[in-house]
């Protein structure tokens, strides 16, 4: 699948081939990837793949995960020039991309990592990019939710408007759906919540709830339910996020890590 990815990623800014190479013989040639910018590296994984597919050398001074600060030289590239110059812009939009997300992960992870809550990422990806986007969330510390609607059975508002009694269709649902799979019930009331796990449910997602109101859910979970996971959800921001942890959840999930992510500066240099 990566490998797919990163041919498929190269074919799109290659097209039909790359016109410099009509023009000038290739030499052997080296170049620094640099960071003009502070971050955390994500992509090794990816750009790897792409070093085997086009037969360059790449050697890392910075892996998956670890921090770079302006001016540091995260790998070094051999090649001749006409791979060299086909593959820059590939190399440097994956491992910008995939960068950017993990430090952007890595600033929501170091916030709550006192209150041992995990960070759970979104289906709320570009279309074709969850694994990749994904993966880089990962690199930056948070854990992945479900990658699609098969990894587990979430019952969310607009469900609930289709079903008539939760118990119920839970009931029916452990029936069929695989024996590994949680269930997970979205709630944006504590009355709903109440239901839900009542409902014998896996997991309780508070949604747009105010911190408040994840207190009393988590109180009465505590209380009752010991056993079932609860979830916070719903515009959580670097800004909110340490009052969520405060609440007593098991997990915090945001989207924001992804879409909100802003580039971080990156550049290859010839040597």
């Amino acid at each position: 699948m990566i490998e797919s990815f990163v041919n498929a990623a190269l074919a799109e800014d290659v097209g039909r081939g790359d016109l410099y190479a009509l023009v000038e013989p290739s030499v052997a040639s080296s170049a620094k990837i640099i960071a003009k910018s502070n971050g955390v590296v994500a992509g090794r994984k990816y750009i790897d793949t792409l070093a085997k597919l086009e037969s360059f050398e790449i050697t890392w001074l910075k892996d998956d995960g670890e921090t770079f600060l302006v001016g540091d030289v995260i790998a070094t590239i051999k090649a001749d020039s006409h791979t060299l110059l086909r593959c820059e812009r590939t190399i440097l939009d994956m491992l910008l991309h995939a960068s950017s997300i993990a430090t952007l992960t890595r600033k929501y992870v170091d916030l709550i990592e006192p209150y041992k809550v995990k960070l759970l990422d979104t289906r709320k990806t570009r279309p074709m990019l969850r694994i990749f986007e994904k993966y880089a969330t990962r690199i930056g510390g948070a854990v992945n939710h479900r990658m699609g609607l098969d990894d587990s059975l979430m019952i969310k508002d607009t469900h609930l408007k289709t079903i008539d009694n939760l118990a119920s269709y839970i009931e029916k649902a452990r029936a069929v759906i695989p024996f590994t799979a949680k269930i997970e019930v979205e709630a944006d009331t504590l009355y709903i919540a109440q239901e839900a796990m009542k409902a014998n449910c896996d997991i309780v997602m508070c949604d747009n709830m105010t911190p408040a109101q994840v207190s009393e859910v988590t109180a009465f979970r505590n209380e009752y339910y010991p056993h079932i996971l609860l979830e916070a959800s719903g515009n959580i921001s670097l800004q909110t996020i340490v009052s969520y942890a405060k609440t007593g959840v098991d997990a915090i999930s945001s989207g924001s890590m992804i879409h909100q992510a802003n580039w971080i500066d990156l550049s290859m240099k010839i040597d």
